[in-house]
């Protein structure tokens, strides 16, 4: 009797170190960045490293792009470039290029309604490193500001970013975000893992379907300043998605409402009904700065633009009686 007991105990145990041996279906890894925060989880794989290892390696690409690109480190790449004080350039990383020339060319798709060089008026109005200012600036303030910027003061030679206005001041935070979810992405994908979704401050990829076979099912908030309401539940099959808004970051003077987006084409921050933007696209670099161009085009011309680009666009209008959602032709064979 004590023999089989032994034996039934053996079993049991070994049943027991079996079940606990066997991985978890995901790896869920979180974490801060870029002034905000990420959250990964990805379908283990047998080729992944130790979960401990991923994230030391993800956050050190973080940090690179950071160094490269932060306007809020004075020694970035990009900060070093912005505080050259006389109109030449400086050697920079190809991928610190590669984001300036995206810029560079959502600027001529978009007509100017995204513009790297917006720094000068985005510091201006308080919403950069230098924060708010005392005062609401003057028509002369900004027409003082606006003559810093211009993407046509701003050429790339091979490796090097050249200012030909001294002053010029390049912000890459309408991008950058969604170039680091895109990088994080691609450092996943060497491990040719079955499905992921990466998340950073909002922006969002994915690929594939969950470990249980399922599609990666997104929310995306309505256009409120504690934004625990769902609007959209998208379903997202390797995609990116991004979305901006006004609802959040903003400040108030004398009554007056002063949104954190910036028309680059007026120097003044926008002012239309349109709350929240979002855009589906394969790179999130991209998404990110198409969603903030079309927070500065308004609805109506976002939907112009989206139609005509073939872009998965949805946008939120606050109206008088609430809320009303436009969705681009192509966005709506993403609607459930």
């Amino acid at each position: 009797m004590s023999k089989f007991v032994n034996s039934l105990v053996f079993v049991v145990a070994a049943f027991v170190l079996v079940a606990c041996s066997q991985p978890e279906p995901t790896i869920q890894l979180a974490g801060k960045t870029m002034g905000t925060t990420y959250h990964i989880t990805v379908v283990n794989s047998p080729t992944l490293p130790q979960a401990n290892l991923l994230q030391t390696e993800i956050d050190m690409a973080l940090e690179i792009v950071n160094n490269q690109m932060s306007t809020y480190r004075a020694n970035s790449e990009l900060s070093q470039f912005n505080q050259l004080q006389i109109r030449q350039g400086t050697e920079v990383s190809a991928d610190t290029i590669y984001v300036v020339k995206e810029g560079m060319r959502l600027f001529d798709m978009t007509g100017g309604a995204l513009d790297i060089t917006l720094g000068p008026l985005v510091n201006l109005w308080g919403f950069g490193p230098d924060k708010r200012p005392t005062k609401i600036p003057s028509d002369a303030d900004i027409l003082v500001a606006k003559a810093k910027t211009g993407i046509n003061e701003l050429t790339i030679e091979g490796n090097r970013l050249i200012k030909h206005n001294a002053e010029l001041y390049v912000d890459l935070s309408s991008i950058a975000k969604g170039f680091g979810v895109d990088k994080v992405a691609a450092l996943l994908d060497k491990y040719d893992v079955e499905g992921y979704l990466v998340e950073i401050g909002g922006e969002i990829s994915t690929k594939g379907l969950k470990h249980d076979g399922t599609p990666w099912r997104v929310a995306v908030e309505k256009p409120t300043e504690d934004g625990q309401q769902v609007q959209q539940v998208i379903e997202l099959d390797t995609m990116a998605l991004a979305t901006s808004g006004d609802y959040r970051i903003y400040y108030e003077e004398n009554g007056e409402r002063f949104s954190h987006l910036i028309d680059p084409r007026s120097g003044y921050p926008i002012k239309h009904n349109l709350a929240s933007a979002t855009v589906l696209h394969k790179s999130s670099m991209t998404a990110d700065g198409l969603a903030t161009a079309m927070m500065v085009l308004g609805t109506q011309a976002s939907l112009e633009f989206a139609n005509k680009h073939n872009l998965a666009v949805m946008l939120i209008e606050k109206q008088q009686q609430g809320y009303q959602v436009f969705y681009s032709d192509t966005f709506k064979q993403y609607l459930n």
